[in-house]
């Protein structure tokens, strides 16, 4: 089970008519928090919990007092400050310091909160903004794009304080090329929550039974390909076949796509060889571009460098601060 909401909401919905429910959410933080305001996670009656709220440190607690928004019906506020020696994070050791504002709510089929909509929306990789009355049992979703990852926020409105958290999917990354080093990228990808499709038209490549954790294997690069990366809104592309041509023809097809990275497996010049042969230039392209793929993290075996391409994709996408891109990367 990995902690993405479209994850958690997945077993929710599987199960939420038969036992009870509640939703836990960090509002406000102050000082280091491990998980900032708009964290979320799943609590079900059978005491199961999906997502986590702190480091680990604090779930026992909050599932406790899950049980107390369950029998009430109503929200459950808890405050977790490690500054405190006489406060129960301090006791049980959090490291952060700082101090964590959590809601609970309980979930019901009369009202789900919106998580319903959230969960839709989701699954159609659509984001919006989830908007949650602080200590109440309200909740709605509403649609819309999402840009430059904003943080969430409380909104002071006459009816009281909203919590307001910009949703979006979790990345969706494309790789081309289903090669032995391909795999640690798709089984790292998958651990995180990511959803991945891998495609290589060559028949030894890209076996199912080598990438057993892909989400979708295809075996044309075509105008299908650009219409599947539009329809399911892939983020991120990673050129890694070990052949010109096969990367050439994928950035061909896919260079006109909404996609909002690319990452290029080997040395610059061999992009190059790689644009020279799509007969494009980069300033056809509008996504960004990592040649050579990743941050330089010192790795060069496929484990090493896969987490090297997809921590890569992360800043780009997340847009936090990480080091150059990696000048090593040959082929």
């Amino acid at each position: 089970m990995n902690n993405q909401l479209s994850a958690m909401l997945s077993a929710w919905q599987e199960n939420r008519n038969s036992t009870e429910w509640v939703l836990g959410t960090v509002y406000r933080t102050e000082g280091s928090a491990y998980r900032k305001a708009g964290a979320m996670m799943l609590i079900n009656g059978h005491g199961q919990q999906f997502g986590l709220l702190s480091g680990g440190c604090l779930e026992a607690d909050i599932i406790r007092n899950a049980r107390k928004a369950m029998l009430t019906g109503r929200p459950v506020m808890l405050t977790y400050d490690g500054n405190d020696e006489d406060d129960l994070s301090f006791k049980l050791g959090v490291g952060c310091g700082g101090t964590v504002h959590i809601m609970l709510q309980p979930v019901s089929a009369e009202n789900d909160l919106g998580l319903s909509d959230l969960h839709n929306a989701l699954t159609r990789r659509q984001s919006g903004l989830y908007f949650q009355k602080i200590n109440a049992v309200e909740g709605y979703f509403q649609t819309g794009e999402i840009h430059a990852n904003p943080p969430a926020h409380i909104e002071n409105r006459i009816d009281g304080d909203w919590l307001v958290t910009p949703i979006s999917p979790e990345p969706h990354i494309l790789v081309v090329g289903g090669g032995i080093d391909a795999r640690p990228v798709i089984g790292i990808a998958h651990t995180m929550g990511w959803k991945t499709t891998l495609v290589d038209p060559r028949p030894a490549n890209a076996r199912p039974e080598h990438f057993p954790q892909a989400d979708m294997i295809l075996r044309t690069i075509d105008r299908d390909l650009a219409a599947y990366v539009r329809d399911q809104r892939v983020d991120a592309v990673i050129l890694m076949a070990h052949s010109v041509g096969i990367d050439a023809n994928a950035l061909g097809v896919l260079c006109d796509t909404p996609i909002r990275h690319l990452s290029a497996l080997g040395p610059r010049h061999r992009f190059a060889d790689v644009l020279e042969r799509a007969g494009l230039t980069r300033n056809d392209l509008a996504f960004d571009i990592s040649s050579p793929a990743g941050l330089d993290i010192g790795g060069q075996l496929p484990e090493s460098i896969a987490l090297s391409m997809l921590s890569g994709i992360h800043h780009a996408l997340f847009k936090q601060r990480a080091a150059p891109a990696m000048a090593q990367a040959a082929e």
